[in-house]
């Protein structure tokens, strides 16, 4: 039986490696272009870092790390461990709390506001389908330590620089943490907040008649549902979902506060045309405390391919009080489905080598391997065949490899004289070794 990788995670070959690396420098660049500077964290966190940021839903995906050594001789109830007992250490889950736990640690070295983006890896849990895995590269961008709107303004800029610089026509739903308080504070269920806004948060995948059926599953009273009705419903555009929720929560302060907090960050925005206010938006994550955004690709059925919000309270849980933040996420790999299903990748992109040099005998290994070093030197990429094989096999490889060009090793050859042949046009040529570095030189520029 062959080996198979782990359900959730995937290899990538040269072409998928060169087309996401194509992406990640885009991001980068936008990321770069707002000037926010990079940071990279642990694979790994101490699991109480980790652990009751993310929701009862977000611990339960949490991969968590065994003990190293015989941990087991320590368990004081071995039929029943506590998990803190066989487990002390999980992959990281996001990049937002280890940039929490990153700017509490550091918080006496840094400048506020800090700006930083991340490209690095995380893990979930999480049943494996189209588009989500368990493994995957989340690219975020945060900004810690400033309770400016404007910041949310930046965020929402960047998502449109970033999406037209990749060719993706989005759409971004935004919603305010503090317009589901108001929810909340209206319709009288304020102490079940969160669970309200976690089944809230599904009513894309299952609809109103989901979320009414699995409220009533967690008890939620008919009265209540029906109070909570008008969350369900869509708008057909900005200024009628504003008027409707100032009528709905005129009663809530926190409700009203959220409302002028989208009205100050809608008015600002480079591109209002690609907002939408969604009331059901939820953002199932514990930690979201105002605008909260969630980011749509047009014209293909990919589902969300980037999503974030404010935070004022998450650096208090590791000690640092009076530190808000707003950050957003990226997500690669819906991102690529949608450049695929699209055909928004552009030729070139793939880095083969440019040349193989192939070897007919070994009398002339020294000097075509001379060649090689010289070509390199001037940032050709060399490919020298190792081994004294028929030609055939050599141009196969060559071929294959995606090289544009051969060198022919020959000892029979005049030494001043090397053949290069064009892999795509046929055309052969001898050359000296001063016309062959100019040659390729000019092939690179």
């Amino acid at each position: 039986m062959k080996p198979q990788s782990s359900k959730g995670t995937r290899d990538f070959d040269l072409i998928q490696v060169s087309r996401r690396n194509y992406v990640i420098e885009l991001l980068r660049k936008a990321f770069q272009t707002f000037s926010f500077n990079p940071l990279e964290t642990p694979s790994f966190e101490n699991i109480e870092t980790l652990m009751g940021k993310y929701g009862d839903e977000g611990d339960r995906l949490i991969f968590k790390i065994l003990r190293s050594g015989d941990f087991m001789k320590s368990v004081s109830d071995k039929s029943n461990p506590k998990i803190k007992e066989i487990a002390d250490k999980a992959l990281r889950y996001d990049l937002t709390v280890p940039l929490a736990r990153y700017v509490s640690q550091n918080s006496g070295k840094l400048s506020f506001p800090y700006k930083r983006y991340q490209i690095q890896p995380v893990w979930r849990a999480d049943r494996p389908q189209k588009g989500r895995y368990r493994e995957f590269l989340q690219c975020d961008a945060d900004v810690v330590g400033s309770n400016s709107l404007w910041q949310e303004v930046e965020m929402i800029d960047l998502y449109s620089f970033a999406f037209q610089s990749l060719g993706i026509s989005v759409e971004i739903n935004i919603n305010n943490r503090k317009i589901l308080a108001g929810i909340a504070e209206i319709c009288g269920i304020e102490n079940r907040l969160i669970e309200f806004t976690v089944v809230l948060d599904k009513i894309e995948k299952i609809g109103e008649e989901g979320i009414i059926s699995e409220l009533r599953e967690k008890g939620f009273s008919l009265k209540e549902i029906t109070k909570l009705k008008p969350a369900f419903r869509s708008f057909k555009n900005l200024n009628e979902s504003i008027a409707f929720l100032k009528d709905w929560l005129n009663k809530s302060e926190q409700g009203r506060r959220g409302i002028e907090e989208l009205e100050f960050v809608i008015k600002r925005v480079k591109d209002a045309g690609i907002l939408k206010l969604n009331v059901s938006l939820a953002r199932g994550l514990n930690y979201y405390t105002g605008c909260i955004f969630e980011v749509n690709a047009l014209n293909v059925d990919i589902g969300s391919v980037g999503g974030g919000g404010r935070y004022d309270n998450l650096t208090a849980m590791f000690g640092l009080k009076n530190i808000s933040g707003v950050g957003i996420s990226f997500g690669l790999d819906r991102i690529m489905l949608c450049l695929e299903d699209l055909n928004l990748l552009p030729d070139g992109i793939i880095q083969f080598c440019d040349v193989v040099i192939i070897r007919v005998d070994e009398s002339s290994s020294d000097d075509s391997y001379k060649i090689a070093q010289e070509l390199r030197s001037s940032g050709v990429s060399v490919d020298y065949y190792p081994d004294i094989v028929k030609i055939k096999k050599q141009f196969d490889y060559a071929e294959k490899s995606g090289a544009s060009h051969v060198i022919i090793s020959e000892s029979e050859n005049d030494q001043d004289q090397i053949r290069v042949k064009n892999l795509i046009t046929g055309e052969s040529h001898l050359m000296n070794r001063k016309e062959l570095l100019t040659y390729f030189q000019e092939l690179k520029n």
